[in-house]
């Protein structure tokens, strides 16, 4: 797998990449056309990486905060390429690129409750589940649980996690 960085001359394939299918566990799950024109020219895509798999782009990761201390991700797989572990070899590299090259403390992912190939891979690559937000998750139909989860850049370096302290009352 391959992880180039999107680039500017490829806003139009990244267009019909975002709208030509649904991401059924992002708030918007059908993209318009104008909708990622415009966070393209707003920059929402300058850290953002193909996932190429067998010379195909089959997915993207962006990250974002970088400068904050607590960097986040969107990563969106393809529905085609899904359940051939390109999230879980993708959540690796973008963990380890976060970690070498940039100061940060720790990575953070939010996920739905009910997108339980996302927890899994994000359990299986070192992320701990430290939050959960009852009805937070705006979905057609109704809402979802939101949770939250981290990794610590101190646990990606040892290869152990350490807990949450949940009995701190």
């Amino acid at each position: 797998m391959e992880f180039p960085q999107i680039r500017r001359a490829e806003r139009d394939v990244l267009l019909r990449f975002l709208t030509a299918e649904e991401w059924p566990f992002h708030v918007r799950p059908k993209l318009a056309p104008d909708d990622v024109r415009d966070r393209f020219e707003k920059g929402e895509f300058t850290d953002a990486f193909w996932i190429v798999d067998d010379g195909a782009k089959t997915g993207l990761v962006r990250l974002m905060e970088l400068d904050d201390g607590a960097p986040q991700f969107d990563l969106r797989i393809a529905a085609a390429a899904r359940g051939r572990g390109l999230g879980e070899a993708t959540v690796r590299w973008l963990t380890e690129h976060v970690f070498t090259n940039y100061a940060t403390n720790r990575i953070e992912a939010t996920t739905r409750d009910d997108n339980h190939a996302m927890r899994r891979v994000l359990t299986k690559t070192g992320y701990v589940k430290e939050a959960h937000y009852r009805d937070a998750w705006p979905a057609a139909g109704g809402l979802h649980d939101s949770i939250g989860y981290a990794i610590l850049r101190g646990d990606w370096q040892t290869g152990t996690t350490t807990p949450v302290n949940w009995a701190d009352e």
